[in-house]
């Protein structure tokens, strides 16, 4: 399947579309359009094997207009295309599609997993339009420079299938292969994906396949039949369809729905050259109530359909990845599917965020639990130390009655001291820990209000906190190991040697191969407490240099500025370290160190 073209939906020919539906119910099914004035008796249907409806149309021409009318005894209904790319509105019309971008692009290859650093982005509110529209993809582009300067390499974005209205953050898709109308056509993401992959971005999309809808849902009792008042032939019709988004779960047992689905997933790849897909809610997939202590309501046809994707990206382009937004600690979710996992790559690590935030919002020194910031830098599903996504915001982590990181710290004052050390030191956890770290859109300049689709990002606060901008481009880079010293920051192997719960201090180790330019030391102090000539362990001698510190006076005026001196590992080991060494370290701030070569 994963090496041809799409099989159903509007179809170029020659001369002409051919248009291709699944209505295994009705009666008779026509295509009526623009171009035969709407006429149900001009270009009526074929059934083929399994209900497949088939019809030539010579007259049907790019940005034509068309419908399915499908009757079912008494029952005339009008139907977008369940493949359209392209509708007028959720509840409008099909547009037939163009196929002709030119792409040119030379070889793209995204970063691998270990160099990576992802944005999380809401497209509507982004790159919102003049006068208060949703964002656009046009304006979007306009935006990647940010993007290159903050220095990620992957832009993750929330979906963009066709919704009800024009404010969404996107899991209620209507229609899972049509672009959102507000945002853009077709043409407009690819040219979207192509000036990213120009900069070095590589682009993830969000799909969602745990439910569809529920609202302008034309899939809804598609070709007339259902049970029990449920959705019919996309759709579970018994107690498996029930999500916490309505009665929308589509059927994963059913042959062709599972098509639809796996269709969707190559097209995104294929036609518009993304780079990856993160599948939301996964859990709902492979359980009816999205828990994994309740086997009773498993559904292994939706782990079954996951695997299968996953196995079918991988044959179509070995190189793309997909992440899950599983949210349930499974590590089988990541696992080979030859092992009997669901093929993921990597998976949002609820854990993570959760105890971090936890700590880092505590009501006072004395109840930072150091013990759990230990746990979860060391944490891993398997061997891979990259098989998670590590973050502090998400657009799950800053709504729904919670709020950016700065301003939970301290509600109503986002901006003091206080909360811009406990955020940034969040954010310097997160970039060097093991992990696939995330940024949510406008953390990097201390947004503060919580997110929802009517709130576009703060543009001016990147001016206003330009040194907490600088102080996000700094950790990037050494995440991303440009400057040639932080080779550690990539690798895979992690040891967490000082843990202090009486001072809030702990420091960590990361290596890939160890070694001068690799090995790279972080300190960490959160507390209220200055700590100079602290000692920790060291796993080399010689001079360690500080390649970061949070406290610089450079990322705000505000910040002490503690002087922060190289450190000269001495041969009084410590922390099971060989050698040891002093480090200053300001108030809840993290110090980065690393040696050179020779």
């Amino acid at each position: 399947m994963s090496d041809q073209v799409l099989e159903m939906g509007a179809l170029p020919l020659e001369e002409g579309y051919l248009f291709r539906v699944w209505a295994p119910n009705a009666d008779s099914v026509s295509v009526v359009g623009s171009f035969n004035d709407w006429n149900e008796n001009r270009n009526q249907m074929e059934r083929g094997e399994g209900g497949i409806w088939s019809a030539p149309v010579k007259e049907a021409e790019t940005g034509d207009e068309y419908l399915y009318r499908i009757v079912n005894g008494e029952n005339i209904m009008d139907r977008i295309d369940p493949y359209a790319r392209r509708v007028s509105n959720s509840a409008g019309r099909t547009i037939v599609p163009r196929f002709d971008f030119k792409w040119k692009e030379k070889d793209f290859k995204s970063a691998p997993l270990n160099r990576m650093v992802i944005y999380e982005m809401h497209l509507g509110s982004f790159a919102v339009e003049p006068g208060g529209k949703p964002g656009s993809l046009q304006n979007a582009i306009k935006k990647l420079p940010h993007l290159k300067e903050l220095g990620i390499n992957a832009v993750e974005i929330m979906p963009l299938m066709e919704f009800p209205g024009g404010f969404s953050w996107g899991y209620n898709p209507s229609q899972i292969f049509a672009l959102e109308s507000d945002y853009g056509d077709p043409a407009d993401f690819s040219q979207f994906v192509k000036a990213a992959h120009e900069k070095g971005i590589a682009v993830i999309l969000d799909v969602v396949y745990n439910h569809l809808g529920p609202g302008d849902l034309d899939l809804w009792q598609f070709d007339g039949w259902e049970e029990k008042g449920m959705g019919g032939i996309y759709f579970y019709n018994d107690w498996r369809s029930g999500t916490p988004w309505g009665d929308t779960r589509p059927d994963y047992g059913r042959g062709e729905v599972r098509k639809y689905l796996c269709d969707n997933a190559i097209m995104w790849l294929r036609d518009y050259h993304v780079d990856g897909l993160r599948f939301d809610a996964t859990s709902f997939i492979r359980n009816v109530r999205g828990r994994g202590d309740d086997q009773g309501s498993d559904l292994p046809e939706g782990w079954s359909l996951m695997q299968w994707i996953n196995s079918e990206i991988k044959k179509f382009r070995p190189e793309a990845f997909t992440i899950a937004e599983d949210l349930g600690n499974n590590p089988s979710v990541t696992k080979d599917v030859r092992e009997g996992g669901c093929g993921f790559d990597s998976q949002w690590d609820l854990n993570f965020v959760h105890t971090l935030r936890g700590v880092l919002k505590a009501g006072g020194d004395s109840l930072r639990d150091i013990d759990k910031i230990r746990d979860i830098i060391i944490r891993r599903y398997y061997l891979d130390s990259f098989e998670r996504i590590i973050y502090t915001e998400s657009h799950d982590e800053v709504a729904n009655g919670k709020a950016r990181m700065p301003e939970e710290v301290d509600p109503g004052n986002a901006a003091n001291l206080y909360a811009k050390k406990i955020s940034t030191l969040g954010a310097a956890l997160v970039l060097t820990s093991p992990g696939i770290p995330m940024i949510f859109q406008g953390q990097e300049f201390l947004e503060d209000d919580w997110f929802h689709d009517r709130d576009p990002v703060d543009w001016s606060r990147k001016k206003k906190f330009s040194g907490i901008f600088r102080l996000y481009c700094d950790l990037v880079s050494l995440r991303l190991n440009r400057d040639g010293k932080t080779s550690g920051l990539t690798g895979h192997e992690t040891e967490v040697f000082h843990v202090n719960n009486e001072s809030k201090f702990l420091a960590y180790h990361r290596w890939d191969r160890g070694g001068p330019e690799d090995s790279t030391v972080v300190a960490v102090n959160m507390s209220g407490s200055e700590f100079r000539n602290y000692r920790i362990g060291l796993p080399a001698d010689g001079l360690w240099k500080v390649r970061f510190n949070s406290d610089a006076k450079d990322y705000d005026d505000e910040f002490s500025g503690l002087d922060c001196p190289d450190v000269t590992a001495d041969r009084n080991s410590k922390d099971g370290q060989p050698y040891g060494g002093v480090v200053n370290v300001a108030p809840y701030s993290a110090v980065i160190l690393s040696q050179d070569r020779g």
